[in-house]
């Protein structure tokens, strides 16, 4: 019929084959990254708060809420992210869910702020040490993929500041400084996954589908 016109999908061609990317790859993608920047800001915001009035009641019950808040939009980034290796990604999975397990444990059995906890007990930071583990997880995937400058700084930078705390090798004013970096970085890798294009997120689909086949991807 004149006057009406259909767009055709893209067709991409992947290591095994071709394929088209949906809306639905596309929100997933979106929301992916929605996380990442709620996570992202969480933290930013956080660690202002912090360097900036101290240790002080309110800011460690605001403190409080910004970790829950980062934790479920960094469980919800996990949910959608796109990694070939299903393993991989369960793993990193489940390190956010014994992180997050652990949070809520340590806020219902210690009656000070869960900040202060984590602080002063190191097996209350080692145990919330695991979603760590898992947002270090993406920093690593984000670096190997797009070779970004601030994911390669933060893939060593979280566990060099959560070690160096539990251990006790690093003196307060290079605590701070981890911290701020931690905070710069993160807001850098947050905004610069906003513009970027959908596609290279999204990956190869004829490789997950290969992987699919042979039981080891998503």
């Amino acid at each position: 019929m004149q006057g009406l016109s259909t767009t055709q999908p893209e067709i991409y061609q992947g290591q095994f084959g071709e394929f088209t990317i949906t809306d639905s790859d596309r929100t997933g993608v979106i929301i992916y990254r929605t996380g990442l920047a709620i996570a992202a800001f969480s933290v930013a915001i956080g660690v202002i708060l912090l360097l900036w009035q101290g240790a002080t009641p309110p800011v460690l019950t605001a403190l409080t809420v910004l970790y829950a808040l980062f934790s479920v939009a960094l469980g919800v980034s996990l949910w959608t992210i796109h990694i070939y290796l299903g393993v991989l990604h369960r793993l990193l999975q489940l390190f956010w869910a014994i992180g997050t397990l652990a949070a809520v444990g340590l806020a219902l059995q210690y009656p000070q702020p869960l900040a202060l906890t984590a602080y002063n007990q190191p097996i209350a930071l080692f145990s919330i040490g695991f979603t760590f583990a898992a947002l270090t997880g993406i920093y690593f995937k984000e670096a190997f993929c797009f070779n970004r400058l601030e994911t390669k700084l933060l893939t060593p930078l979280v566990p060099i500041l959560l070690l160096g705390h539990l251990i006790g090798f690093l003196t307060v004013e290079a605590e701070q400084f981890l911290l701020a970096m931690w905070a710069i970085f993160y807001s850098i890798f947050a905004l610069r996954k906003l513009i970027q294009p959908i596609p290279p997120d999204i990956g190869d689909k004829s490789v997950f589908d290969y992987l699919k086949k042979k039981g080891v991807g998503n």
